[in-house]
């Protein structure tokens, strides 16, 4: 089909030359970590990464899902908050961080999730498990069929508290998108993890993730270590509008891991913004249709389209309309009609349907016919608007 190509520019400036445009934008930091990503939460946007679909070791970072699919089951009406839960053996011997469960005894389930956010306890990790699934080994499965409906593609889960095996694994990459997913799914329950301290059985622990007091904007979500995985940290902070989830595995020290993460927090806020570039219904042009009651059909954007980029860009975007080249009537409201090409530092960053905004009847017969005719001696004599544009097949 042929299509014409209208170039409509509605810039205020665009940047022409693409490695101008690279000078001008500034250098990423340096991270020291096995493995990060910094990403937009609401575009999922990889604003910067570093081996972030690498599978590592996650330790702690582990009980983002555990707590996610208490969540869930607590939503699902499966488990409640004020569940009395008994301690089993197992849960009492786990190894690593505690919350200081004692065997056989019956806590709250509340109070074991507080136990597994704030705490990060071992022990209140196999007991949330148990509780829910049965057994840990249960609740591994529903863990990583879990992990398949969220599209982490490159994790998978052994146990419920990280403990090292070498078949349990997560990527920067996916904890990021389990921990944006907890933050959309369950914002009641993310609540928990901005809490900075918890007591029970007359020990009182602090969060673990410092961050929630050295940074405001800061909300969550959770630190991990094992000698093995290292020091590890997920971070979720919110500035105005924009949100950005953080992610550092592998650092060399909890120091390490806060002061990488603030890096980059620091240089995703400062440069990049998320921002509607076009908005679904927007009138973008006019075009001839042929063969209908009117001449001409309004033409718009046909799906909202939200950018998250280096914020001097947003200045710089051209828009580039490509139509069809002949448009005949019955046309209905929401027809594609051709699309819209975005670019911005001569790299195209989106391409949207243009759509009628309108509907447009078929004429009766003698009009039909009139038009036969126009259109054969437009055609004979060069059509204007093709004779100045570029075609392209589509």
């Amino acid at each position: 089909m042929k299509v014409k190509r209208l170039v409509v520019l509605m810039t205020v400036a665009f940047f022409g030359q693409g490695v101008l445009a690279q000078m001008i934008l500034p250098p990423p930091p340096s991270i020291a970590a096995s493995g990060y990503v910094l990403m937009d939460a609401e575009t999922h946007t990889i604003l910067l990464e570093h081996n972030s679909r690498e599978k590592l070791p996650p330790a702690s970072l582990t009980k983002i899902m555990t707590s996610y699919i208490a969540a869930a089951e607590i939503a699902a009406g499966s488990v409640a908050m004020d569940d009395d839960v008994v301690v089993s053996e197992k849960a009492w011997r786990a190894e690593g961080s505690r919350m200081f469960i004692d065997p056989n005894s019956i806590v709250k389930f509340s109070d074991l999730l507080r136990g597994v956010i704030i705490q990060s306890g071992n022990d209140a990790s196999v007991a949330v498990a148990e509780h829910v699934a049965g057994s840990e080994d249960q609740f591994a499965v529903m863990m990583n069929r879990t992990a398949d409906a969220l599209g982490l593609e490159d994790s998978y889960f052994m146990n419920s508290a990280g403990l090292p095996d070498t078949d349990h694994y997560m990527s920067a990459r996916d904890v990021a998108l389990l921990s944006d997913a907890l933050i959309r799914d369950y914002p009641e329950h993310y609540k928990i993890y901005a809490e900075r301290e918890f007591e029970y059985n007359n020990i009182k622990q602090p969060n673990r993730n410092r961050l929630l007091t050295l940074d405001p904007s800061v909300d969550g979500i959770k630190t991990g270590y094992t000698e093995e995985a290292g020091y590890c940290l997920a971070v979720s902070a919110k500035r105005d509008e924009m949100r950005l989830i953080s992610v550092v595995m592998g650092a060399e020290s909890t120091a390490a891991r806060n002061r990488e993460t603030r890096k980059l927090l620091s240089y995703g806020f400062r440069n990049y913004r998320t921002k509607v570039i076009v908005s679904e219904g927007e009138h973008v042009t006019d075009a001839r249709v042929w063969f209908g009651t009117t001449e001409q059909i309004p033409i718009g954007i046909g799906e909202t389209v939200k950018k998250t980029m280096f914020q001097r860009l947003f200045d710089g975007i051209s828009r580039e309309v490509v139509l069809q080249d002949l448009i005949e009537a019955p046309v209905e409201v929401g027809t594609k009609l051709g699309e819209l090409r975005l670019v911005a530092a001569e790299e195209e960053i989106a391409r949207v349907p243009l759509v009628a905004l309108a509907r447009v009847e078929e004429k009766g017969l003698f009009g039909r016919m009139w038009d036969s005719v126009l259109l054969m001696f437009e055609g004979s004599q060069g059509r204007p608007d093709s004779q100045s544009s570029t075609d392209a097949e589509s």
